[in-house]
């Protein structure tokens, strides 16, 4: 198992009147600590498609337990349970400023050759950073 942690602070247009996340945000909060994840192990995703391969997401699953507020600052947990292979699977859970657990969330992305638009085998690189989390 691969987890990491990013923190992100609730801004003011990302809020709704009562001053709660919008709940369309919340994906966006997934991205950024999936991105974060990924640069913690030295890779980008511009780095990825340069090498030619794009990772589209195929689902999106999101769980609102407690709203986040403005101002706030969250705790985006990304938690990877398996080895990815064609798709990687990615769970979240968002905590607030108090460590109450506010979100649950998980997406599953696919790994597309840009040249041929089919699904592919994760590149190499990723897959040898991340095998000594799954022994």
């Amino acid at each position: 198992m691969f987890q990491h942690a990013t923190k992100i602070r609730v801004r003011y247009g990302e809020t709704d009147q009562m001053g709660y996340m919008y709940y369309g945000n919340y994906a966006e909060f997934y991205e950024v600590g999936r991105v974060e994840m990924l640069r913690s192990l030295g890779l980008t995703y511009s780095g990825m498609e340069q090498s030619g391969i794009m990772m589209p997401v195929l689902e999106l699953k999101c769980k609102y337990i407690k709203p986040a507020l403005y101002d706030e600052e969250i705790t985006v947990n990304v938690i990877m349970d398996k080895l990815p292979g064609v798709k990687i699977h990615f769970r979240y859970e968002l905590f607030n400023g108090k460590e109450e657990l506010i979100n649950t969330g998980e997406t599953l992305l696919v790994f597309v050759n840009m040249t041929t638009n089919r699904p592919c085998m994760g590149p190499s690189e990723m897959l040898d950073k991340l095998k000594p989390f799954f022994k």
